[in-house]
């Protein structure tokens, strides 16, 4: 018989989804404006001011998650805590390569102290604390050009950030992927994706 927890507080939930709706548009329009010709997905022009406007709106969620994971404690979820923090890896990847489909129990079990496992760990703070930052910042000198420096290793100051953004942004949709994929890992196919819904945690 399969017990529940309660996990996920409301706006985590709220900031989630609201977090996933601006990755997939700025995903989609950034596809549309770095290979506009000749398949776009959006035209140019209409594809640049989505664009601007979902990468504003992204910075200022990312604040309101900083602050917030701050200010009720959430940040201590995303740091990866050792001793063991190698060998914790290594088990969940298998579980996630071998284990699960050959019906093993995941090693470790999601609790209310305790909602990401060490892979999970330093994949997240990865994310949200180092690549995330990244691509927000460098979008926004983008939105304000005269923000850039003049030279950065030898070449145009926006170059390098350019490439900075675009390789952070393939880098976030990979993870997201990976992401909407792993949530099909629970005790149900539908499970996990509950649980970001209702905040109850089945296993």
């Amino acid at each position: 018989m399969s017990e529940r927890i309660y996990l996920l507080p409301l706006w985590i939930r709220l900031w989630h989804w609201t977090n996933a709706a601006l990755i997939i548009t700025l995903g989609i329009t950034g596809m549309s404006l770095h290979f506009s010709r000749p398949t776009a997905l959006i035209e140019f022009s209409l594809a640049m001011r989505i664009h601007n406007a979902a990468g504003v709106a992204l910075a200022c969620l990312y604040t309101f998650f900083v602050i917030a994971n701050a200010v009720t404690g959430n940040w201590w979820q995303y740091v990866p805590k050792p001793p063991g923090i190698l060998q914790r890896c290594w088990m969940q990847t298998r579980y996630y390569c071998w284990g699960v489909f050959k019906g093993e129990p995941e090693p470790y079990a999601v609790t209310k102290e305790v909602n990401f496992n060490a892979l999970q760990a330093v994949i997240y703070w990865l994310i949200m604390y180092i690549v995330l930052p990244v691509t927000v910042v460098t979008g926004l000198i983008f939105l304000y050009p005269q923000a850039a420096p003049v030279k950065l290793f030898g070449f145009d100051g926006l170059l390098p950030l350019a490439v900075l953004h675009f390789v952070c942004a393939v880098i976030i949709l990979l993870f997201a992927v990976t992401h909407i994929y792993l949530g099909t890992m629970g005790v149900r196919l539908t499970s996990l994706y509950k649980t970001m819904i209702t905040g109850w945690h089945e296993h």
